[in-house]
């Protein structure tokens, strides 16, 4: 239960924690309410050999002493080292870079300095500060953004005069690294690379951006110049591990927090169960738009994340219905994401900051440092999928050292309601790795062909770990390379960085059309939502408004949309099949167990696997198969490997605004696509049907239970969204005949999720029996295993069992 009430709130923050702890309706659901006191600052002096136009420039600004973490991490950058800085949300990172990259170019007017932010809107951000910064010192600092959006006529003296150059990996990939020749002043005096926001690397586009700095230092070699990289980082388990893998080179870490933060409350709040035989809860969505609105109404601006984009348009929709039935400005209330226009997200942005906007409803786009100002409440509608991603989305509110409230409104899925009952895992040390993969054979493949397009591969230069002279030798069979003179050259007319994309599958996005208004550009959709989001008779959603897609031209990558009145909204189906190609990697499970290795490597391609533990290719027990003695292992081996997987989405459902009953279907009729990727799998014995049978419990039910609650629960220990380790379930896999339960990662090629969950397996078991155990339903629901009536009425009692045994 929450703390007792105060009798004298001082403010509207401390009236609305008051009201949420005395309304039965709200604090009933509230499961855990955690204070964070204030922390005082702990300050260091300013270096002594600090230029003083610097320091009277920080002055003046009110900055007369330095942080602790800011001191060390402009004393080891300015003594060459490559420093990693990981402390929270508006502690004062900027200065640990800002400060010895002017110090640099005060010392030496000719230096360079790149930085490097993961949005074009978060560098047009902090450039604005950083330029300001720069006018207070007097000095002639060359401060420029460069991005898409620069003009023509300024890109020249940029790359002539530019000292301090702001700009994004996607534009270092397409529109510097290829034009190298044209930036010779910065790469010959490169002396800073910073890299912000460096928990954001990770999966498909940190595995890009490794690659983009591999090619990036390769071309300050080839100019002569060696930079020094300063990383900043929300809190991860391994962030030396990040950036040393982004980078390249050893990192001194520095996390000793040193900045004053001001009281912090985190509300956990579970949705009431509404049916407690099938364990359904209330809607998050529902719930979360209860619980804004609780400090919309006392003029608290606030912010709610929402998990996807259909969701914050549905967050949008309600409150601003909320808004219209008090009499408000419903235009007080807008949504913010992925897909509007730039100019819309700027007038977004800067009505946050005027405070005309009370509240704004947001993917994680807003997640990122952009200034929004200081907001006072932040609601997120379910877990964001990290640790580091919480903490940043409830780090927008109370940025200037004041009280701020977040509020987790936990959904139904079992990663949620795990967190619910273990909120120690947010409140501990972050146990989160963040994972990235830049020798993913497709990506390294993607940027070889845009080093070799930059500069000849000599031979024996390695490119990432060694020599790729397989990948190589094939460019030279498809005629885009050649070997000569001791080097490898590019030999195609392209520019490959334009046809390689940083952030997804393909470098072409869907753009939307009013056709209501003129065939106006409504926003735009990336390839991998377009069957989800676009397709046709799909309800559209932006800034509550809903349109009715009329035609998708998939060739043309243009979708036609039309504004209606609409009081449901769609949600595809999608379905996948899964076929191994190639076993890397197996290991006996009793060995797993016992912690002795059995691992062998396999290159017999698409053959099943050779025998193991005693059960031979047609699976039958050899005779001292299940004789032996101990006890029972369901799980036979353990499984790590390539597989394709093949996708189409058939069918969408009709959803009902408010009630969120499913009002009806429809077909859809687009084009199947693949995706090579990496997946753990786990064959289970056959035997143990029987065995469960005995028992009254049911195979089929224990793996479809057992798969859905890995693909939620793993993801808490791989740092990534639980949508990107899919699970599948087979009771009779294609591969081998043999129950199996499957993990694959969702990008092509494989970023190393699956591997991370395959050396982690044992952990996301437990976290599994964790949830099945203590989980409130009967028979299964969301929460656990999945809905009793998909997944069977003994999924919950099968999975359980299963996994007990399992982990004996």
């Amino acid at each position: 239960m929450p703390p007792a009430t105060s009798n004298e709130p001082s403010d509207p923050i401390a009236e609305v924690l008051d009201t949420l702890r005395g309304s039965r309706r709200v604090a009933n659901n509230i499961v855990h309410w955690h204070t964070i006191p204030p922390q005082p600052a702990r300050y260091a002096p300013f270096p002594e050999h600090l230029a003083p136009a610097l320091r009277a420039a920080l002055e003046k600004r009110g900055i007369d002493r330095l942080y602790t973490h800011q001191a060390e991490a402009i004393e080891r950058t300015l003594a060459g080292e490559h420093v990693v800085v990981v402390t929270p949300t508006a502690s004062g990172k900027t200065l640990c870079y800002n400060v010895p990259v002017l110090q640099r170019l005060i010392e030496r007017p000719e230096a360079r300095a790149l930085y490097l932010f993961p949005t074009k809107a978060l560098s047009h951000d902090q450039y604005q500060g950083l330029y300001d910064l720069t006018q207070d010192i007097g000095r002639d600092i060359k401060v420029y953004t460069f991005d898409g959006d620069t003009p023509a006529a300024a890109r020249r003296s940029i790359r002539a005069a530019g000292q301090i150059v702001v700009t994004n990996p996607d534009m270092l990939h397409t529109g510097i690294l290829p034009h190298h020749t044209k930036w010779i002043k910065l790469f010959e005096n490169l002396d800073t690379v910073v890299i912000d926001e460096l928990h954001q690397y990770r999966g498909v586009f940190g595995s890009h951006v490794a690659n983009v700095i591999r090619r990036l230092r390769r071309i300050c070699e080839f100019y002569g110049s060696h930079p020094r990289f300063i990383c900043c980082s929300a809190t991860v388990a391994n962030p030396a591990e990040m950036a040393e893998g982004l980078v390249g080179e050893k990192f001194a870490l520095i996390d000793n927090n040193g900045a004053p933060r001001g009281e912090r409350v985190l509300i956990m709040y579970n949705p009431p169960v509404v049916n407690r035989e099938l364990g359904i809860r209330a809607s998050s969505v529902k719930e979360a738009r209860r619980v804004a609105l609780r400090f919309i109404e006392r003029g608290l601006q606030t912010i709610v994340f929402a998990r996807s984009r259909v969701r914050v348009e549905i967050l949008t929709t309600y409150l601003r219905r909320a808004l219209a039935k008090m009499g408000a400005d419903t235009r007080r209330v807008c949504g913010y994401r992925g897909g509007y226009l730039p100019n819309e997200r700027r007038d977004i942005e800067r009505g946050i900051r005027d405070g005309d906007i009370l509240a704004v409803v947001s993917t994680n786009a807003l997640e990122l440092g952009i200034d929004i100002g200081s907001l006072q409440a932040a609601v997120l509608c379910g877990y964001p999928g990290s640790i580091a991603s919480l903490w940043q989305q409830g780090g927008r509110a109370g940025r200037k050292q004041q009280t701020a409230v977040m509020v987790l409104v936990g959904n139904s899925s079992p990663i949620d309601q795990y967190l619910m009952e273990n909120p120690q895992y947010l409140l501990g040390a972050s146990p989160e790795h963040g994972i990235l993969n830049p020798d993913n054979i497709l990506i390294l493949a993607d940027h070889l062909k845009c080093a070799l397009s930059e500069i000849p591969l000599r031979d024996g230069e390695a490119f990432g770990p060694a020599h790729p002279a397989a990948i190589l030798e094939y460019f030279e069979q498809q005629r885009i390379a050649r070997h000569t003179g001791g080097a490898w050259h590019w030999s195609s007319d392209s520019f490959p960085a334009e046809s390689v994309p940083l952030r997804t599958s393909t470098a072409q996005n869907f753009v939307i059309h009013n056709t209501s208004d003129n065939n106006r550009v409504l926003g735009e959709i990336d390839y991998d939502s377009a069957q989800e989001l676009i397709h046709p008779q799909a309800i559209y959603m932006h800034q509550g408004r809903t349109y009715y897609v009329d035609r998708l031209d998939w060739d043309g990558r243009k979708a036609y949309v039309r504004e209606v009145k609409a009081d449901y909204y769609t949600d595809a189906i999608d379905k996948a099949d899964l076929t191994v190609m190639h076993v890397d990697e197996t290991e006996e499970w009793k060995n797993v167990a016992t912690t002795t290795s059995t691992k062998s490597r396999r290159d017999d391609r698409f053959q099943p696997a050779t025998s193991v533990a005693g059960m031979d290719r047609n699976h039958t027990a050899s005779p001292g198969g299940t004789a032996e003695s101990g006890p029972f292992h369901p799980i036979l081996s353990r499984n790590f490997g390539d597989v394709r997987v093949d996708i189409v989405v058939p069918k969408f459902k009709k959803i009902k605004f408010e009630t969120q009953e499913t009002v009806g279907y429809g077909d859809i009729d687009l084009p199947q696509y693949e995706i090579h990727t990496q997946a753990a799998w786990w064959t289970i014995k056959p035997e143990t049907k029987e065995w469960l049978e005995k028992q009254g419990l049911d195979l089929g039910g224990a793996l479809k239970g057992l798969a859905w609650l890995m693909g939620n629960v793993a993801s808490l220990y791989v740092m990534s969204d639980p949508r990107d380790l899919v699970p599948v379930a087979m009771v009779r896999s294609t591969f081998d005949g043999m129950p199996a339960i499957y993990l694959y990662d969702r990008f092509a090629g494989g970023v190393g999720l699956a591997r991370r969950a395959f050396g982690l397996d044992r952990q996301i078991f437990r976290a599994a029996l964790e949830r099945a155990t203590h989980c409130e339903c009967k028979e299964g629901c969301p929460a656990c295993v999945g809905p009793s009536l998909e997944m069977g009425e003994r999924a919950r009692s099968s999975a359980k069992a299963l996994l007990q045994e399992i982990l004996k």
